[in-house]
């Protein structure tokens, strides 16, 4: 694979990642606190579910770049500083109420269904096949967070508005998912990613009916889409706690 390809896999690879880490990290904070013992820990298995899936995709970019997968994950996790992650802004937000973050993880769940199940056709085999053991596990995540996003929407006056409000919060940075890197164009090439439009096309076509099914009123599509080296003030706060006790001993195993 020339040098220029596979840096653009890497980089494809490693945004993945991320995104799967910063909200298995954000999901991870409602152990203990959500609204329902059941819930609770379904929401933490769903936490530890995303950081397995951010696991598997650190393990193919570290056989890309012939790296042991286990230091190289680490490295990555711990000790990158906030600029140096490619996860798109909403899943670095608090967590906000319970409707933020349902919201949140059905946005970004629905957006994996039409993602992994193209990824599935991929033309480098160790990415069709991680996508199709992933996507087998996220089929559970959408039906979760869609039957939530369901019954908050449509239960009491107080709980659509705290839908409402979310989905007007987290609108703006949906369009960060179909922002394509730099050179996207030379994967597209290969065969190795589905194009950024039609997931976008995909995305909106399952999405939108079903807000509007539950009675949401959909904000306008954000005019700036931010590149994913762009963050907020919030993932240096996430990632000081996250990589604390990793920097307090470097050397440790």
């Amino acid at each position: 694979m020339k040098t220029t390809l596979q840096n653009a896999l890497a980089d494809y690879l490693l945004a993945m990642a991320d995104d799967e880490l910063i909200l298995g990290h954000r999901d991870s904070e409602w152990c203990g606190y959500a609204p329902i013992l059941e819930e609770d820990i379904a929401f933490a298995n769903l936490a530890l579910d995303e950081i397995g899936h951010a696991s598997l995709w650190y393990t193919l970019l570290a056989e890309l770049r012939r790296e042991d997968p286990q230091t190289y994950a680490d490295q990555l996790v711990f000790f990158r500083q906030a600029r140096e992650y490619r996860n798109i802004q909403m899943v670095e937000l608090p967590p906000g109420d319970w409707a933020f973050s349902m919201l949140r993880q059905y946005l970004f769940d629905a957006f994996e269904q039409v993602h992994l199940s193209a990824l599935r056709q991929s033309r480098y085999a160790p990415v069709a096949s991680a996508a199709a053991k992933v996507l087998t596990e996220e089929l559970y995540h959408y039906r979760h967070t869609s039957a939530w996003v369901r019954r908050l929407a449509l239960g009491t006056d107080d709980s659509h508005m705290r839908m409402q409000k979310a989905l007007d919060a987290l609108w703006p940075y949906v369009a960060q998912l179909f922002v394509p890197f730099t050179d996207e164009p030379l994967l597209l090439q290969e065969g190795y990613v589905p194009t950024r439009s039609e997931l976008e096309s995909q995305w909106n076509a399952k999405v939108t009916p079903f807000l509007q099914e539950c009675a949401l009123s959909l904000p306008q599509p954000s005019p700036t889409r931010y590149a994913r080296d762009q963050h907020t003030p919030h993932l240096k706060v996430l990632l000081a706690e996250m990589q604390s006790v990793a920097r307090l001993e470097p050397g440790a195993v």
